[in-house]
């Protein structure tokens, strides 16, 4: 009995066994979802159903506004996620060079990512109108400010004694900065993608939200002004499988960037 116990522990502590583990838990999730809506013991209108979603869903790819709604989305994401990540990192990293400049520097960084970029969305539809670029600029905005912080503070860890022995054997802080601090930063910055992709979608979403002609933003605020629960469901699954995707593709760029980390994180103790 114990070792039937212990096998199937293993079992499920596969990755077979996991992805099994999900994937029940949303089917009893939707299960319960529907059988609650079948009942009457939760608004259809206000709430939804998931075979009411389904049937949107398919409705939905049938007529492709859901593939012109995801890619238009996506692309404004990905191009601010890109751009905010390059000026952001580039502009932490070279801080470095500079103690004076970092610290004069510093609270101005932490005063403009206290802003919450929202509130900057109607001024930057003012500045740069309702088309692709104010949804870019919007999310430019959003994801430097965390990659500049992510950089300046992975500087910072970068190995003093390393430093210092380089320093010590006559090399100048041009060298030091890209033989030392750059690779001893770039774990901890790439690891920061994951949280920046999501401020990219955020973004992107939130410009929709306010000015647009497609987007699963315009897709939900339309939808929710009509009280279409079921579409607006449809939109926010699709930001999920969207953020999911983008997540394990960043999973992915770092486990092949930086292999000697994926065997530290199996290094674990079993209890």
């Amino acid at each position: 009995m114990r070792q039937e116990k212990h096998s199937m522990s293993q079992m499920l502590d596969t990755s077979l066994g996991k992805s099994l583990i999900q994937i029940l838990s949303v089917v009893i999730f939707f299960a319960i979802w529907q059988t609650l809506a079948e009942f009457g013991l939760i608004s259809e209108f206000l709430i939804g159903t998931p075979f009411g979603i389904w049937k949107r869903f398919i409705a939905s790819v049938m007529d492709y506004t859901l593939f012109i709604d995801t890619g238009y989305t996506l692309w404004e994401a990905l191009l601010g996620f890109v751009i905010g990540t390059l000026v952001g990192t580039s502009i932490g990293l070279l801080l470095w060079y500079s103690k004076w400049v970092s610290q004069i520097v510093e609270p101005f960084i932490v005063a403009i990512n206290s802003v919450p970029k929202i509130a900057l969305a109607p001024i930057i539809l003012l500045w740069f109108g309702t088309g692709l670029g104010a949804k870019v600029v919007l999310v430019v905005s959003m994801t430097a400010i965390i990659a500049l912080i992510a950089a300046h503070q992975a500087t910072k860890e970068a190995d003093k004694d390393l430093q210092s022995l380089l320093y010590s054997m006559g090399a100048d802080r041009k060298q030091i900065f890209r033989q030392v601090v750059v690779p001893s930063s770039m774990p901890a910055i790439v690891s920061n993608f994951r949280i920046n992709v999501g401020f990219g979608l955020v973004g992107a979403v939130v410009g929709e939200f306010i000015s647009s002609k497609a987007g699963l933003g315009h897709m939900i605020y339309n939808a929710s002004s009509l009280y279409e629960l079921n579409s607006v469901w449809v939109g926010l699954f699709m930001l999920m499988i969207v953020g999911f995707f983008l997540y394990h593709c960043i999973d992915s760029l770092e486990r092949f960037l930086f292999p000697w980390r994926n065997d530290a994180g199996r290094t674990q103790i079993r209890m």
